[in-house]
């Protein structure tokens, strides 16, 4: 792949799109460009080629693809109704996609077949992708560290976390080794029709995890344990928290409990030649959002 590229990245003030962004720009690898709804307060670097929009504005996307050879696409809606014209879009101008798809997309079954709605929309965004022109590659993440910083807010207040499916393992995944991942597919040749499932190189618990941010910030932290409905009601009352995403969640978390435990994959290292990064390691690099 020549270093002359042209590379968009959406949502790229995000917390995965950021990192891309940013190691996109360490390895020189041609024209970063980056799709963000506020590009006032997004904080990119002056190389980067900002452009103002997002995915749901079919004419801000047609600009900012216009002249891209290759797209990083993350999904941030609830369903996949947006994504015949999103991938159309994307199919008329550039050769190749990179798409940051979902954990919860089986192998095997149809978008409508999907068990969980996360994963019946992303696995309608790759069959869309599939059904174009485009040369791809699919990164499926397990459960993103980031998602831990919900409980920021709690954290600055006091001690203790609340919440249900204490119990749950998680195989946590340090948005710097997706966007290490989403890098190598953008930039090198060997990554097409590729599906990398990702994980972090640890099972934790929920509580585990209220322990270990503990550990970092030097606090005796713990968990408390919620029933599903108090959960529910903490998180409807939350107004950071998207209403339409509390069900999906929290049906998440029970099939996640049901489950077998997570399976540790090694395909960040196999991939980046960097082993991942411990859930700890992310505490230590976000130690300050939870003061």
């Amino acid at each position: 792949m020549t270093h002359n590229s042209t590379i968009l990245v959406t949502g790229a003030s995000g917390n995965v799109g950021r990192q891309v962004v940013s190691q996109l720009l360490a390895a020189r690898s041609g024209t970063v460009r980056a799709l963000t709804r506020t590009p006032a307060g997004a904080g990119l670097p002056s190389q980067v080629d900002v452009r103002q929009g997002d995915l749901s504005d079919p004419v801000a996307l047609e600009a900012a693809v216009a002249g891209a050879d290759v797209v990083f696409l993350m999904w941030p809606f609830h369903s996949a109704e947006p994504a015949v014209v999103v991938v159309d879009t994307i199919k008329h101008h550039a050769r190749r996609v990179v798409f940051l798809s979902s954990g919860a997309v089986q192998d095997g079954f149809l978008p409508e077949q999907q068990h969980h709605p996360v994963g019946r929309s992303h696995a309608r965004v790759e069959q869309l992708i599939e059904q174009s022109a485009l040369s791809w590659t699919y990164l499926r993440p397990s459960t993103f560290a980031a998602n831990t910083l919900w409980w920021a807010d709690q954290l600055r207040a006091g001690d203790v976390v609340h919440g249900a499916y204490g119990a749950v393992p998680m195989a946590l995944l340090h948005e710097a080794d997706i966007a290490a991942v989403a890098v190598r597919a953008l930039t090198e040749d060997g990554h097409d029709r590729a599906t990398y499932h990702l994980t972090g190189p640890e099972v934790l618990t929920q509580a585990e995890q209220v322990r270990t941010i503990g550990q970092v910030l030097g606090r005796p932290l713990q968990w408390v344990e919620l029933s599903r409905e108090a959960a529910r009601r903490r998180l409807l009352a939350d107004d950071s928290f998207p209403d339409t995403f509390v069900e999906p969640l929290l049906d998440g978390y029970a099939d996640m409990l049901a489950a077998p435990r997570p399976t540790i994959t090694h395909t960040v290292e196999a991939v980046t030649g960097t082993p991942a990064r411990t859930y700890r390691a992310w505490v230590c690099d976000h130690a300050a959002d939870f003061r």
